[in-house]
C-alpha cells in the first residue's frame, strides 16, 4: 500500500501540486476581483430599490436587468462567448492569466446578488433611526448596514467561492490548469483514473474545509 502510494506521488505528485496552487490562483485573485465589484453592486441595488434612501428605477432596473442576463449563461458557454473580450483586456485567452476574466464576470454578479440578499437582511427600522439622526448615507452604509449583516456576507462568500472552485474545474477546456484540467486531461482523456480519484477528493476536501471556515466565521460574528 505505501509503496503504491510513493510510487503514485513520484509519477503523479510535482503535477498535482503545480494544479494545486494554479486553483488557488485562478480562485482567489477572481476572488478579490469579483468582491471588489460584487459588493458595491449589492449595496446600490438595495439603496437604490423602490423605497430605498437613493430610490432610483432606472438604475435599479438596468443593474438588476444586467445582473439576471450574465446570471443566466453557463459559465462553459461564457468562457467563450467572451474570449475576445478576455484577450482584449490581459493579451490571452489561456492559461491562468486568461482565465481569470471569464471567471471574475460569473462570480461578481453573483456575489452583487448574494450581497443584496444579506444587506436587505439588515432591519429597516435600526436603518431608519441612524437616518432620522442624520446620520450621512455612506457612514450608514459601512457602519451599519455592512456591519450587521456580515455573518450573512461571509455565508454568501463562502457559497460563491465554492462556486468559483466549480467553474475553475472548466479552466482545462482554454488550457487554465488546475486540478480540473488535470482530471479532464489524464483521468478522463487518458483513462488514469487514480488521477481522477486524488484530485476529486481534493477537491471536496477543499470544499469541506472552506464550508467549515466559512460556518464558523459566521457564527462568531454573529455572537459580536
Amino acid at each position: 500500500m505505501i509503496a503504491a502510494i510513493n510510487e503514485f506521488l513520484d509519477r503523479w505528485g510535482d503535477q498535482i501540486g503545480q494544479a494545486t496552487v494554479e486553483t488557488f490562483q485562478m480562485t482567489s485573485i477572481a476572488l478579490a476581483i469579483a468582491v471588489a465589484i460584487g459588493l458595491p453592486l449589492g449595496i446600490l441595488l438595495v439603496l437604490t430599490r423602490p423605497g430605498a434612501s437613493l430610490s432610483n428605477r432606472w438604475v435599479y432596473q438596468i443593474l438588476n436587468a444586467i445582473i439576471n442576463i450574465i446570471r443566466s449563461i453557463p459559465f462553459i458557454i461564457l468562457l467563450f462567448f467572451i474570449l475576445p473580450f478576455t484577450k482584449w483586456v490581459v493579451g490571452t485567452s489561456i492559461g491562468v492569466t486568461g482565465v481569470i476574466v471569464p471567471l471574475v464576470v460569473y462570480t461578481a454578479p453573483y456575489i452583487a446578488r448574494l450581497m443584496e440578499s444579506a444587506l436587505l437582511e439588515v432591519d429597516r427600522g435600526v436603518l431608519e433611526a441612524y437616518e432620522s439622526m442624520g446620520i450621512p448615507t455612506h457612514k450608514i452604509i459601512w457602519h451599519v448596514m455592512v456591519r450587521e449583516a456580515r455573518p450573512s456576507i461571509v455565508l454568501g462568500l463562502t457559497i460563491a467561492t465554492i462556486g468559483l472552485i466549480g467553474a475553475t474545474a472548466m479552466a482545462g477546456l482554454v488550457g487554465g490548469g488546475g486540478l480540473g484540467d488535470l482530471a479532464y486531461r489524464f483521468g478522463h482523456l487518458r483513462y488514469e483514473a487514480d488521477v481522477m480519484y486524488v484530485t476529486v477528493i481534493l477537491l471536496i476536501l477543499l470544499v469541506q474545509g472552506l464550508q467549515s471556515i466559512g460556518n464558523r466565521l459566521a457564527a462568531t460574528l454573529k455572537k459580536d
